[in-house]
């Protein structure tokens, strides 16, 4: 195994021979990612300062460094992190700073892959309260990154844990909790409650297997363990959905990330009923009742972070199929200007949804983010002065200060009947999670047109689609083209691995695409190769591609007229619209996606 580590600046990568760690480890060293010394109060070992060596490598403006010293407190962060948390610089320069002036190295984990044995010197319950991964064993030494330079009595705790000397590089915690969360993997004792599963069903007839998940005692049995393995892994790869799928010979588990299915576990089929029974259990289902599908929600806790699972069953023809959707309830909610749309896009948008009355929707498949926009649009005019109030299936994101009611059919709140009692509540603003009948799409279109503003999703193909999609469910043209401001049209399309991020030569195919679609003469591409950050897919994380429709006169004559998609798409482009396939053009163009990516995501006509 070659590790790749840095040494004050270099970046040459050496051999496991030759591992430069900067010292045994065992030099007392005290502080945060600063050292601690950030208020420029003392000398470093070599007598820089750290604010001095961010200066020196144009890592931070001597006036950013000024302001950051200005407002430090004794009981506040230190230099460094908190240099990093006013976005003065990331958290990698800061590290290399940082190593720099304790004489350590620097590992890059982007690229560096722990093998299995040597993590299994450390338990994963103390890389995480420590913040550090093995990377690899030198000489007979163990190789320990770390965010921050440890204490001697730190180091001493892990060599009497490990057994080795241990060795200290610098990364950045971004990094150290990703590789712990990608190496130490929670499905990996799955096997073992798998065969004790097997070992115990064969002496239990069915009906005690299913009173032994269902008892709340039973919090050690094998499929109450490998429920809680499969939530836990879920979130730490960032999974949207878990579908466990039966087949023929097998449990298929996959779940998705950034918008692709993975098979990530295969299960044998007895247990398939009894874990399906488990989750339905959760979720306050009925586990008698598998030939219909039911729907219910979980709230858990997972590392410490609160969760939401939407569950799904469905009956197959060979049992029970269940979808669960995660929602993280720690994740913070995304600002307008942060869902990737073009400035001048966002500067439109933004003046549409200040509107004192009319509709607004997001157009696209299940998926696309279309919630997402929606919740941005209302933290953008979120005001005190405003009454805002949603109707939704299921409440995805809690804000304090919004009035949010929950659909329940079961009660007799549906999206039609909350609507209703919504406008009796002298509302401002109204947020309709999603239009799914013509008794809901018709109360929307009315309450815009007396003076409130609805923001709703729809599910269509783009933004012209939306338009026939409501004319198909009844509503009359002359009320769509009255009460209709903007549609937007909206895709996902996976980011490429910055990490990992080469240069390549598309196909042919690809290249025919990319100049049939608009796309601007490039003599570069790039794709990511796959690395630890992205578990070798090339992508990591997503990035919206929007299109704007904007309800003009010229466009409300066409719709009174019942003209065709492709009129009024004609239309919208000749008055300014860009397409989804040219604003994905345009990521391609600078290098935030690759082709193949916008053809899997978008269209290929």
């Amino acid at each position: 195994m070659s590790v790749r580590v840095r040494r004050r600046g270099s970046d040459r990568p050496l051999p496991d021979d030759n591992l430069d760690t900067g010292h045994n480890g065992h030099t007392p060293v005290a502080g945060g990612p600063d050292g601690r010394d950030g208020h420029d109060d003392g000398a470093s070992p070599r007598g820089k300062r750290l604010g001095e060596l961010l200066v020196q490598a144009r890592a931070v403006k001597r006036g950013e460094l000024k302001a950051a010293l200005d407002s430090q407190s004794p009981e506040g962060p230190p230099l460094g992190r908190l240099l990093i948390e006013r976005g003065a610089v990331g958290e990698r320069p800061v590290v290399e700073a940082l190593a720099l002036q304790r004489g350590l190295g620097v590992v890059d984990l982007r690229q560096v892959q722990p093998d299995t044995e040597t993590l299994t010197l450390l338990a994963e319950d103390v890389a995480r309260q420590l913040g550090v991964v093995p990377v690899a064993r030198v000489d007979g030494s163990l190789v320990m990154a770390a965010s921050e330079p440890l204490t001697t009595a730190e180091i001493v705790h892990l060599e009497t844990l490990v057994g080795l000397p241990v060795s200290l590089v610098l990364a950045p915690s971004t990094e150290i909790r990703r590789v712990i969360d990608a190496s130490y993997k929670a499905l990996g004792a799955v096997d073992r409650h798998v065969q004790a599963f097997v070992a115990t069903a064969a002496l239990r007839a069915p009906s005690e297997a299913l009173e032994g998940i269902a008892s709340t005692a039973a919090t050690e049995a094998p499929v109450v363990q490998i429920v809680q393995l499969l939530f836990t892994q879920a979130l730490r790869d960032r999974a949207s959905d878990v579908h466990i799928e039966p087949q023929d010979d097998r449990i298929r588990v996959r779940f998705r990330v950034d918008g692709a299915l993975h098979d990530v576990l295969s299960l044998p089929t007895d247990i398939g009923p009894a874990l399906v029974s488990r989750i339905k259990i959760m979720a306050g289902m009925n586990i008698v009742e598998r030939r219909r599908s039911q729907d219910g929600q979980v709230a858990v806790t997972i590392d410490g972070r609160s969760v939401d699972i939407r569950v799904a069953t469905l009956a197959t023809i060979w049992g029970e199929k269940c979808v669960m959707r995660i929602l993280d309830k720690s994740r913070s909610l995304y600002r307008l200007g942060e869902l990737g749309m073009p400035d001048d896009t966002h500067t439109t948008f933004s003046k549409i949804i200040r509107s004192p009355f009319g509709m607004v929707l997001c157009a696209g498949p299940t998926g696309s983010g279309k919630t997402t926009t929606l919740y941005a649009s209302l933290m953008e005019i979120n005001e005190p002065h405003r009454n805002i109030m949603t109707i939704e299936d299921p409440v995805e994101y809690v804000v304090p200060s919004i009035n949010q009611i929950q659909a329940n059919e079961a009660a007799g709140m549906t999206f039609a009947g909350g609507l209703r009692s919504i406008l009796r509540q002298d509302p401002d603003v109204i947020l309709v999670g999603e239009i799914r009948d013509v008794e809901t799409a018709r109360i929307a279109t009315q309450s815009a047109l007396t003076g409130h503003f609805v923001l709703s999703t729809l599910h269509a193909t783009d933004a012209v689609a939306a338009l026939h999609r409501l004319l198909d469910m009844g509503i009359e043209s002359f009320l769509i083209a009255s009460s209709l401001v903007a549609v937007v049209g909206q895709r996902l399309v996976r980011r490429t691995c910055t990490s990992c991020k080469k240069a390549y030569k598309p196909t042919a195919e690809e290249l025919a695409f990319y100049e049939e679609a608009g796309g601007n003469p490039k003599r570069t591409f790039y794709r990511g190769e796959g690395c630890n950050f992205c578990s070798d897919t090339g992508y990591q994380d997503r990035v919206g591609v929007y299109e704007l429709l904007r309800i003009t006169p010229e466009l409300k004559r066409l719709i009174v007229g019942w003209a065709t998609q492709e009129e009024l798409q004609r239309l919208a482009v000749s008055q300014g619209m860009r397409t989804l396939r040219q604003e994905a053009m345009a990521l391609v163009q600078d290098d935030v996606t690759t082709i193949s990516e916008v053809i899997r995501s978008i269209y290929t006509g």
